[in-house]
């Protein structure tokens, strides 16, 4: 199939079957609370076995409806290390009464699927569908191990997705060399300072931890009509306002670095700009930092967060009674961390909060998940950049860092490097994917098309 040929087959069309994947409501509250998983996963298996497929799914048994599918392809070549192609099927909640399209119809309009999971990520496990469908019809056979996953609970902590599936089945990604998934792969179109048209496509390479901060402090606790200054608010505020008003350090961690200063050669930033990157001099550094988020502009995504640690409070706890000085007193902060900054991180939360334990104010991890970085060298991102120009003559892969996590930190705990490489390509009137987590969530049908021809020749040709 050439890069500009559509598939017009209706059984294997991806834009029907994005419709019909979303019209199954599998809202994540978190928690533990979700729905319309596993009716959705046997849709996904009945139409898999009716093109002769036989996928496997699997459920921790407490909670039976809380699917994950696996459907290995085996390759002519098995001696490879093998890829797997990993999406999930829960979605974030949706407001219908905000929405101009209902989120669970699935409804094209303008140009646009519409619909939650639209963009993260019933898109990408459409694509893989109709790779799969495709196959099955065509007697294609993939070079090497393909495994496909459509799992649960992304949305939340993946106890009943990713997490789960590694920890309880780890002999079903035996040989697997890496894993592709959601955040990276879609074209952003921009222009170079000179006026040329670039299309950047960021593939995700790394991302931050999750290594988010409890802080309890204790103190005298009394009549609220008489403060002492040693109670357990006061500590906690103080420990509080250190750790907010401190500037954590400029950390380039190599991948930012190089999608740094590949996205400045892409727009033909001035020479400078290039070389500052790699200067020594915080502050100078900093300025061409700057500089190349401002170029990307509304395209930098999670860059400018990506450059440093950060600690963000989101939530406070103390007190019963408004004329009770508590006994104890709670913060929490979102912390992430940049790959290559573990270390430092502790080292700072000890220098500004104290020791982690045994005196009236302790700290700890309540989530630790270390930040993860796959090779930027190598078979994996190489194949990327091949089918990527392929497809668009336009097209510069850009490697980043999310900001955030997905299920790859998971699948890199069993050893398995992840990429961000969901493919979209470009919509010829400009549109984009836009709504995800929000309202209106929606993705280009064009973009959709192209993006499941550009998966099924990277799994071709890999």
């Amino acid at each position: 199939m050439s890069p500009t040929e559509t598939d017009g087959d209706t059984e294997t069309d991806v834009v029907r079957l994005c419709g019909e994947l979303i019209r199954f409501d599998t809202t994540n509250w978190g928690g533990g609370r979700a729905r319309g998983e596993r009716a959705c996963t046997e849709f996904v298996a009945d139409t898999l076995r009716t093109a002769g497929w036989q996928p496997e799914i699997l459920a921790r048994p407490d909670a039976p409806e809380r699917t994950n599918l696996l459907l290995r392809v085996a390759g002519s070549e098995p001696e490879l290390p093998g890829v797997l192609v990993q999406g999930h099927l829960d979605v974030v909640p949706a407001e219908a009464e905000q929405w101009t399209h209902d989120p669970f119809a699935g409804e094209v309009a303008d140009g646009y699927l519409y619909g939650r999971g639209a963009q993260d990520m019933k898109d990408a496990c459409a694509m893989s569908l109709s790779t799969l469908l495709q196959w099955a019809r065509d007697g294609v056979r993939p070079r090497r191990d393909v495994l496909f996953a459509f799992v649960a609970d992304e949305e939340d902590t993946g106890a009943y997705g990713a997490e789960w599936l590694v920890d309880r089945y780890p002999d079903r990604f035996a040989g697997i060399g890496c894993t592709i998934g959601e955040s990276g792969g879609h074209c952003e179109a921009l222009r170079t300072t000179t006026g040329e048209a670039v299309h950047l496509y960021p593939v995700a390479c790394a991302e931050r931890g999750s290594m988010h901060l409890r802080l309890t402090a204790h103190g005298a606790s009394g009549h609220g009509s008489r403060p002492t200054g040693a109670d357990a608010i006061s500590r906690l505020l103080a420990a509080v306002t250190r750790l907010r008003e401190y500037r954590w350090p400029l950390h380039l961690a190599p991948v930012v670095r190089a999608q740094l200063t590949e996205s400045a050669c892409a727009l033909e930033l001035p020479a400078e700009v290039v070389t500052d990157l790699a200067a020594t001099d915080e502050a100078t550094a900093e300025v061409a930092v700057r500089a190349v988020i401002a170029a990307l502009g509304d395209d930098a995504g999670p860059l400018p967060w990506t450059i440093r640690a950060s600690a963000t409070l989101t939530m406070l706890n103390a007190g019963y009674k408004v004329n009770v000085i508590p006994g104890a007193a709670t913060a929490e902060f979102d912390v992430r961390c940049p790959p290559g900054f573990v270390d430092q991180l502790d080292t700072t939360l000890a220098e500004l909060i104290g020791p982690r334990q045994g005196g009236a104010l302790a700290w700890e991890h309540s989530t630790y998940q270390p930040p993860v970085a796959a090779p930027l060298d190598g078979p994996w991102l190489a194949a990327i950049r091949r089918v990527i120009g392929e497809f668009d003559p336009l097209g510069t892969v850009i490697p980043g860092c999310l900001g955030g996590g997905t299920d790859a930190k998971a699948f890199a705990r069993i050893g398995i490097p992840g990429y961000g490489f969901t493919p979209l390509g470009p919509d010829p009137d400009g549109r984009r994917s836009e709504g995800q987590h929000g309202v209106d969530e929606r993705v280009p049908v064009a973009s959709l098309v192209t993006g499941q021809q550009m998966l099924r020749r990277f799994l071709e040709t890999v």
